[in-house]
């Protein structure tokens, strides 16, 4: 496996299609961009054949350190990205461009040596996966661009110092990692008090919506099974989030999935939805409105009706982002337990039972 060190320093400069793959050395633009602007092409670059959306005026204020910034980003997502560990990063790209699947770098803001925005690695179109999505801070050391994305130590350190994190969310992320706020110490896979910091299913409350999965993995493969998935009911298919805290769109403006970070150490994830609500780092109350519940496949994967995949992530006191088990916590006053295989586990409220096919009204307490 190519270290990190190793990966960052390739000299290459590079390769970057549009944010639909147009011509190879086109640099894509986000909606609300003016002309997309060429650059240079190297097959060796650790961003060759990854897709990047930049806004020409982040572009303008990069200047010709983007392509550093770029690279430095890719090279962090190719060696985070669970099926692309251990290649180098061509061959990484190319294995995952054969299973038609794009490694995206989206710059969102910058300021004088800082950069923020989001990465993501898409899932396989042939399967109901999810994504591998990251947000990312990167900060100009000694002329290079030191890269870090959620889950590593510059990440970690980025937040502690960027003036491009808010007050609230570097608040939310930081007091938990200092046990500031409770921890998550005592729980475990039976206990049904868990702490999950007040979180609500991903509807209003008092409202229903019917369980179409009960609690499986991110990806629908391996991993903890941290995800439900909700269609139908009484709440007009209305997405809404689990708890206030900092939102991201993802996939960018009309996509459909959603990360939004809590207090308390948790954040929580929305994809498949339509008819989404663009944030960006922005601040959002309890409930707040992120979409419809739908069958969108931004970055990737597959959805045979409309619905909405919710997901549970926790921060660690390293500010190590990852999905977490469901099992044993409580969402929206329903404790939610495994089932034998993925999909079939259920939650329980007040001796009632919400299996897939059934109806749950979305409780505070």
């Amino acid at each position: 496996m190519l270290s990190k060190l190793s990966v960052r320093t390739t000299l290459a400069a590079l390769a970057i299609t549009g944010l639909v793959a147009t011509a190879p050395s086109a640099l894509a633009t986000s909606p609300d961009s003016a002309k997309p602007r060429a650059t240079p092409v190297s097959a060796t670059s650790p961003s060759a054949g990854v897709t990047v959306k930049m806004p020409d005026k982040v572009a303008d204020r990069l200047g010709a350190g983007r392509k550093a910034l770029i690279d430095a980003v890719s090279a962090d997502v190719l060696s985070r990205s669970h099926d692309a560990k251990g290649l180098a990063p061509a061959k990484a790209v190319s294995k995952l461009a054969a299973e038609g699947r794009k490694v995206v770098v989206d710059v969102r803001t910058v300021s004088p040596g800082w950069a923020r925005g989001v990465a993501y690695v898409e899932a396989s179109r042939k399967a109901h996966g999810q994504p591998e999505g990251w947000l990312y801070l990167a900060h100009r050391e000694n002329g290079r661009w030191v890269a870090g994305l959620e889950g590593d130590r510059e990440f970690a350190a980025h937040v502690a110092t960027s003036p491009l994190v808010g007050k609230t969310e570097r608040k939310a992320m930081t007091d938990y990692a200092q046990r500031r706020t409770a921890p998550d110490s005592k729980a475990s896979p039976t206990r049904a008090t868990a702490n999950t910091g007040g979180l609500l299913l991903p509807w209003m409350p008092d409202y229903y919506m019917t369980v179409t999965g009960g609690p499986h993995s991110h990806t629908g493969g391996t991993g903890y099974w941290s995800s439900l998935d909700f269609a139908g009911g009484n709440a007009s298919g209305r997405v809404r989030s689990s708890r206030e805290g900092t939102a991201t769109s993802m996939c960018g403006a009309g996509g459909g999935w959603t990360r939004v970070i809590h207090p308390g150490g948790f954040s929580t994830d929305y994809y498949h939805m339509w008819n989404t609500t663009y944030y960006n780092g922005t601040s959002i109350g309890r409930s707040a409105l992120l979409g419809t519940i739908g069958t969108d496949v931004c970055a990737g994967g597959s959805a045979t009706g409309a619905h909405v995949h919710w997901s549970l992530r926790t921060y660690d006191a390293n500010l190590v982002g990852q999905y977490t088990w469901l099992n044993g916590r409580t969402i929206g006053g329903w404790t939610w337990w495994n089932g034998s295989s993925q999909y079939t586990g259920c939650g329980t409220r007040l001796g009632y039972s919400g299996c897939p096919g059934t109806a749950i009204y979305n409780r505070t307490s």
